[in-house]
């Protein structure tokens, strides 16, 4: 009998390794995304100044502002229903 985590037979087992695989492929592209950072910023060999970093730290204050604001606006109009499709009145009102 093969042996599946939790024991509920091979479906889950497929997909527990369907899972595996694919946060193990993600840190594989987070840690490629990371090692090419360091090794762009340190090929030149100049360094940044502190304007530099204050500079990338509000822009990346104000990306996150704006994706979460955005993500927010999103959910806003879902709960809402504005996300719904427009719909024609059967008998219209008379007036």
């Amino acid at each position: 009998m093969p042996c599946s985590p939790g024991g509920h037979g091979g479906a889950a087992y497929i997909f527990f390794m369907r899972t595996a695989a694919l946060v193990a492929a993600l840190f594989a592209i987070l840690g490629a995304a990371i090692w090419f950072a360091y090794a762009g910023s340190t090929t030149f060999g100049g360094t940044m100044t502190t304007h530099g970093y204050i500079a990338m730290a509000i822009g990346i204050f104000f990306s996150l502002v704006v994706g979460c604001g955005l993500m927010a606006l999103v959910f806003y109009s879902s709960r809402r229903g504005y996300d719904e499709p427009a719909r024609r009145e059967q008998n219209p009102p008379e007036a």
